[in-house]
Order: structure tokens, then C-alpha cells, then sequence
């Protein structure tokens, strides 16, 4: 068990600005704000602040009456609030939009290899037979949700198929670290480079998986998540800066602290409860903590980014602005340090 030191009443006023700036933001029905709600749900399950709840609903009919967007593996990220929308509310229309994404993902999605999803951002081929460590987020980790909601095993076992797979595409055995993509087609990791975000979808994810899933050892590739998730935390540790946090390519000390990797990371290694990782998750409460700006804007976010060319197009991804991904990020990590308390 993880005993972490913080102000409970300054972790909820750091919360609640997170969430009231993540709902001025103007995101539209993708991965962004999918990820970004995805926090607000998670903190709205904690604390039960149904103001969060009801600034989410006015946004989601929103999008809903103004009409939605053609399914891709990132705009499945939106499914997430639709969990809670639908748990909190009843109301039938979260729920048939949640399955109609689920219905696009087991149904028309592109897959390759054994049954592996491709990586989609928009309806075109864009990356061939490629696996990225963003889909377990987007997609495998909402297949999950939905799967042991209803009872769905066949959804399940979709779900933990994709874990398996993308854990052998995309982890390094030696370091326990997450490459960011994969190509079937050309049989390696395209650039090679253990981006640190791609290694946050991952562990996070991964984390998740044994506090949903009943009876998760009675499923074979659980014991594959589990065994990967402690190898990669292992090596996560290792790389963890003085500050608390982790570069943008994790064994590149010249790339710069990134801060949504940095959370995800964190969440992970909080949600795993290893005690021996306790000081790692009391370094990077601080470090987070001090990357989080008065009016609720998490600091020193990468750019979106694609499995870039070469070192360089890593290092120079922009870290100016926020971003939905940060916000969603952050909430979900001191979602998961309050939760450690209780």
C-alpha cells in the first residue's frame, strides 16, 4: 500500500480548478476531450461534486444535438464520460451512442494480425497495420469498462486481447519500457523511441485493469498485464527526474519534463500500490503540483504527437499550451492519490 503526504482540502480546490478550466476549454468530440472528461468523470466519481456531473451533461447534449462525428479509435475516447453520464442519469441516449461506439470498435474498426486494432485517427487508412500504445486508452480500456458493465465476456476477452498483443508490439523486455508504436507490415517499432506518454496510455491503462475486472486471475493475459505493468514500473522509477517527473523520451535527459506523461505515470504507479514505489509517488505529487497553474491549467504538455521521424521531432513537439489530454490526465491523478488515502 502507497501512503502518500497532502492536504486533502488543497488537493479538492486543485481539483476543482482543474475541472472548471477543463470545461471553459472549447474541445470538440475527440480523443482530447475525451481524455480531458474522462478526468472529470473520474474526479465526479470521487468527490460526487454534481456540479462537475451537470457542466458535463450541458457539454455532451451539446455535442449530441449539434451532431457527432464518424467513429475512429480517438473518438472512441469520448465512450468514457458516457459511462457515468448513463450511471448518473439513466437517460438512454448516453448509453446508445457508448454502444455505438462499442458496436464500431468490435464491428468495423480496422484490425490486423490477431485481431489487433489499428491505430485510427480519422476514416482513412492512415497507418497501415500499425499499433499504438494510445489505442489501449481510446478504445481496449473502454471495451473493458463497457464489457464488465454488461457482463459482455466476449467483449472482455476482445478487450484483454488487445493488452496482449500491444504488450508484445510495444514493450521493450530488457527496460520494461513502452515503445510508442508499431508497424506489422515492416515487423518493428518505426522510430524506436520510448515516448514517454505512450508508456503513461500503457500504465495507467494496465493499472486499471485488476480494479475493474472480478476475478481478473481467472483471465490468462491479466497475468501478462500484470507481469508487464511491473516490469515497466520498474524501469518508470528508474527514470524519474529529481523534480518528480519524466522527459518526453524517457531515456533522453536532453528532451524536456513532460507533464500529462508524467501524470499518467504516476496514476499508474498510485493505482499498483507497490509500497516500494511510495517515494516515487511523493516526488511526483510535488513535481505535478508545481506544474499546475492558479486558474487550473496543467504546465508543460507535448503537443498531440505522432510516432515522430527521429529524436529531434520529440524534443520539439510544443509544450506551450493546454491541453484537454493534460487536464484529464492530472484529474485522474490525484483522483488516484485521494483514493490511495481512503
Amino acid at each position: 500500500m502507497i501512503k502518500l503526504q497532502y492536504d486533502e482540502t488543497a488537493l479538492l480546490d486543485v481539483m476543482d480548478k482543474l475541472v472548471q478550466k477543463t470545461m471553459q476549454m472549447d474541445e470538440t468530440w475527440e480523443w482530447p476531450c475525451g481524455v480531458a472528461f474522462y478526468g472529470v468523470t473520474d474526479a465526479y466519481a470521487l468527490t460526487k461534486n454534481e456540479e462537475w456531473l451537470q457542466l458535463l451533461r450541458a457539454r455532451v447534449d451539446e455535442f449530441i444535438e449539434l451532431g457527432l462525428p464518424p467513429w475512429t479509435v480517438n473518438t472512441c475516447a469520448m465512450g468514457h464520460c458516457l459511462i457515468t453520464l448513463y450511471e448518473e442519469t439513466g437517460e438512454q441516449k448516453y448509453n446508445d451512442v457508448l454502444l455505438d461506439a462499442v458496436g464500431y470498435l468490435t464491428g468495423s474498426a480496422l484490425r490486423f494480425g490477431e485481431n489487433v486494432l489499428q491505430h485510427t485517427v480519422s476514416v482513412k487508412d492512415d497507418f497501415p497495420e500499425q499499433a499504438w500504445a494510445d489505442t489501449l486508452f481510446m478504445a481496449a480500456y473502454l471495451m473493458l469498462r463497457v464489457g464488465v458493465r454488461d457482463h459482455n465476456s466476449s467483449l472482455i476477452e476482445d478487450a484483454l486481447n488487445q493488452y496482449f498483443w500491444h504488450i508484445r508490439f510495444l514493450q521493450d523486455k530488457a527496460s520494461g519500457l513502452w515503445y510508442h508504436g508499431y508497424s506489422h507490415k515492416a515487423g518493428n517499432n518505426l522510430s524506436g523511441f520510448f515516448w514517454a506518454r505512450a508508456n503513461a496510455w500503457a500504465a495507467y491503462t494496465m493499472s486499471m485493469v485488476g480494479r475493474i475486472l472480478p476475478e481478473p486471475y481467472l483471465y490468462p493475459p491479466f497475468m501478462d498485464i500484470s507481469c508487464s505493468l511491473r516490469d515497466q514500473l520498474a524501469g518508470l522509477k528508474l527514470k524519474q527526474t529529481e523534480s518528480g517527473l519524466w522527459h518526453t523520451v524517457l531515456d533522453d535527459e536532453e528532451s524536456y519534463e513532460e507533464l500529462s506523461a508524467s501524470c499518467g505515470i504516476a496514476a499508474a504507479m498510485v493505482n499498483n500500490a507497490n509500497p516500494l514505489h511510495t517515494k516515487y509517488a511523493q516526488r511526483a505529487l510535488e513535481g505535478i503540483l508545481a506544474n499546475i497553474s492558479e486558474d487550473g491549467r496543467l504546465l508543460n504538455v507535448s503537443g498531440g504527437t505522432a510516432v515522430m521521424r527521429d529524436l529531434e521531432g520529440y524534443r520539439k513537439v510544443p509544450k506551450t499550451w493546454t491541453q484537454g489530454w493534460g487536464q484529464g490526465l492530472a484529474l485522474a491523478f490525484l483522483s488516484a492519490v485521494l483514493r490511495s488515502g481512503k
